[in-house]
């Protein structure tokens, strides 16, 4: 898939050019992101507990989920303007959590503290293969002993890419974000094959309970 005019994906490779994507689309991105994905809610299902995580809150819309099954939510994001959004979601709904903005690779949280976490839709966006792993090391850093965690990424299998769920490696590439004037935005990627995202999540702190593909993304179910 190409990069754009000129450009390549090493070029959008970087989590600072990720953040100043995300933040140039907050706005837009936001209103098209409504409702919860079905396979958080599905997860959300079993959660109670004490504290709740959303690694990649965006505008919040899996931590409002989540504020109805734990006493208190967190959300964390690389994006200022997304947080902003939120925080905008927050105040309409009537439901309250702390944000704070940070890399997924280096999370703001005190260990072993976290009963609950979804990390969906933002491990792909991290640049490397070490700090993926380093980020979902780092999850299992804040998860209690009985913690639990959902974890996904976009996958091969994805119709939107001319791969398979078969494929043995992964790839990195650029998707367009299209705001309301036509202007399209480059976002980094890192497309996992399944048999991947099973390696990385070996190759960290976490222990799997359970790895699927579903509508075109690898999911984990995680404990610390």
């Amino acid at each position: 898939m190409p990069a754009g005019d000129g450009d390549s994906v090493d070029d959008h490779r970087s989590q600072a050019r990720v953040r100043e994507v995300y933040d140039d689309i907050a706005d837009h991105f936001a209103q098209t992101r409504e409702y919860p994905w079905p396979e958080v809610e599905e997860f959300l299902d079993d959660i109670d507990g004490t504290r709740g995580l959303d690694v990649g809150c965006g505008n919040g819309r899996h931590l409002e989920a989540m504020a109805d099954c734990v006493d208190h939510v967190i959300g964390v994001d690389v994006s200022r303007q997304l947080l902003g959004t939120a925080t905008e979601r927050m105040a309409e709904r009537g439901w309250s959590g702390a944000l704070l903005q940070s890399d997924a690779a280096a999370l703001p949280i005190q260990s072993g503290t976290i009963d609950a976490a979804v990390y969906v839709a933002t491990l792909h966006h991290l640049p490397t293969t070490e700090q993926r792993r380093a980020s979902l090391t780092d999850l299992a850093r804040v998860l209690t002993e009985e913690g639990r965690a959902l974890v996904s990424a976009w996958s091969t299998a994805h119709d939107r890419f001319d791969a398979s769920a078969d494929a043995e490696e992964g790839f990195d590439t650029t998707v367009d974000w299209t705001l309301p004037s036509g202007e399209t935005v480059p976002r980094y990627y890192h497309i996992y094959a399944p048999a991947e995202f099973e390696d990385d999540l070996a190759a960290s702190a976490l222990t799997v309970e359970s790895v699927r593909v579903s509508s075109g993304n690898c999911y984990a179910e995680v404990s610390g």
